[in-house]
């Protein structure tokens, strides 16, 4: 007979209160339960507020996404007033949006995902002191060095929108801070700082050179063809990732979706990577086959979560955020939601941009192993490649004299969404404003999609889904479930905290 046993692992060096639960038969993980531990209740919150209070309470939600969030406030309300901001106020919004993640696209991966590298387990790795010596919390070289250069690259969000995070210059109609010549020019010589520095430590060769790459064949003659490529901290991630089985892990649904993001502005000569409105296509995959996007498909269950019950699921206009929970109901287990797209669980992520936009690196990765921890984590690693000349094209061709702002009128009566891809993935906002009030507001988050607990019928989310089959070496120090649930880039609330159940698992930290 199979052993069988449940593990509590309490996780840190993830964004919020997070802890799983998982039943392992013979050291494999059989099923998995996601908690997310902490209620807040923004949508509540908002309710009775005036109509455009939203744009000041919910980039409140994030201390990483903010800016995400404004951007899905402000477009909810773009379309509840009927508005099209300028070409420029909309080049600026991308500009800070696309500055945010790519900082916390390289933050997450040197700084919450790579120091697992460094755990005891991988002692007996060739590169293990090597990994030591660059992702050490705190004290890593490469740590050092991505908290510094990330930190620069937000003046940008600094410079356009007041400050970061928490600002608040998007407004329907556009912006309310107005960039001058010299603005711009600073952020130019920001961004150009940034990509000088991404290509030399994070790539190891230029933008364009890594563009080149689209298939894994390619990938592997990159890794090889310069000490520069290898010694880089994405050509590192390549050999410790591949050496450490990280290609075989977390596999999940197979199910992507992604809003679509950054609107292309009239005039631009930037486009996307199948052509349409936005650089960041939207669609919905099923493994690599892509289909077209409807926000109708959207719904929320909540039969597993601690929300007074109703049937099936709801569409986030007709949502309910009705918080209940006795803490003796086995049932109930995360203050999470449980979002379906067309009743499918569905992760959403860089990895999902890609696939979504028919990437033919990441397509064909996925093809040959499905997704899994170490394709997740290359494509957000990745992402920058695909952001920064757009952030470049996008500063070049906005004027300090342009147009920044058209007047919604009153925001009285209407109803409307906002959505657009995060750091982490889909973000949408549902608002209704009823007599210049906020009548009902309901928030999806990246993190909802992929860390749901189950949906009225049973089906697990992405990231327990994806847990499933893990082999767990070593129930002490479960380094395996990190990497899953890490690769997801967790964001449950703007604080970490690590939970325990009165049981200490040493001195490592999952």
């Amino acid at each position: 007979m199979a052993e069988r046993m449940t593990l509590n692992v309490p996780l840190n060096r993830v964004e919020g209160d997070l802890e799983l639960r998982v039943e392992l038969e013979s050291g494999v993980v059989a099923d998995a339960w996601s908690s997310g531990t902490m209620y807040r209740g923004f949508e509540r919150l908002l309710v009775g507020r005036g109509a455009l209070d939203g744009l000041v309470i919910t980039p409140r939600i994030c201390g990483i996404c903010t800016t995400s969030h404004l951007t899905a406030a402000a477009l909810a309300l773009d379309m509840v007033a009927g508005v099209q901001p300028p070409p420029d106020a909309v080049r600026i919004r991308n500009v800070a949006l696309m500055a945010e993640h790519i900082q916390s696209d390289v933050r997450h991966g040197v700084l919450m995902f790579m120091p697992d590298f460094t755990n005891p387990a991988y002692r007996a790795q060739p590169l293990y002191e090597e990994a030591v010596r660059r992702y050490r919390p705190l004290k890593g070289e490469a740590a050092i060095e991505v908290i510094k250069e990330t930190k620069r690259v937000l003046e940008i969000v600094a410079i356009l929108g007041g400050q970061w995070p928490h600002s608040s210059y998007m407004v329907p109609g556009g912006i309310v801070s107005v960039p001058g010549t010299s603005d711009l020019l600073q952020c130019r010589q920001l961004l150009q700082r940034y990509r000088g520095w991404y290509e030399r430590r994070i790539l190891g060769c230029t933008v364009e050179r890594w563009l080149e790459v689209h298939t894994a064949s390619d990938l592997a003659a990159w890794l090889d063809e310069r000490e520069a490529h290898r010694s880089s901290e994405l050509g590192f991630y390549l050999r410790f990732a591949r050496a450490i089985g990280l290609h075989k892990l977390g596999r999940g649904h197979g199910h992507f979706l992604s809003y679509g993001s950054l609107e292309l502005p009239e005039g631009t000569q930037v486009r996307g990577r199948k052509g349409g409105d936005t650089l960041v296509p939207a669609g919905f995959a099923r493994g690599t086959q892509v289909d077209g996007f409807e926000q109708e498909q959207i719904a929320e269950h909540v039969a597993h979560s601690w929300y007074v019950d109703y049937a099936g699921g709801k569409h986030p206009f007709e949502g309910e955020t009705r918080p209940y929970a006795t803490g003796q109901e086995s049932k109930k287990y995360s203050w999470a939601k449980a979002p379906r797209y067309d009743g499918l669980p569905a992760e959403t992520g860089p990895l999902a941009e890609m696939v979504i936009a028919g990437h033919p690196l990441f397509t064909d990765l996925v093809a040959r192993d499905g997704p899994n921890v170490f394709v997740r984590e290359l494509a957000r690693l990745a992402r920058p490649t695909e952001l920064i000349p757009a952030m470049e094209a996008w500063l070049a061709e906005t004027t300090g004299d342009g147009k920044f702002y058209v007047s919604p009128g009153e925001v009285v009566e209407g109803t409307g969404f906002g959505l657009t891809q995060a750091g982490r993935g889909a973000l949408g906002h549902w608002v209704k404003i009823e007599n210049q009030k906020i009548a009902h507001y309901q928030i999806i988050t990246p993190t909802a999609w992929n860390a749901s607990p189950r949906d009225s019928d049973g089906v697990r989310g992405p990231w327990e889904e994806a847990l499933i089959g893990t082999q767990v070496k070593d129930v002490a120090n479960p380094v395996e479930l990190g990497h899953v649930v890490r690769s997801f880039d967790a964001c449950l609330v703007c604080t970490v905290h690590a939970a325990s159940r009165g049981r200490s698992l040493g001195e490592a930290t999952f």
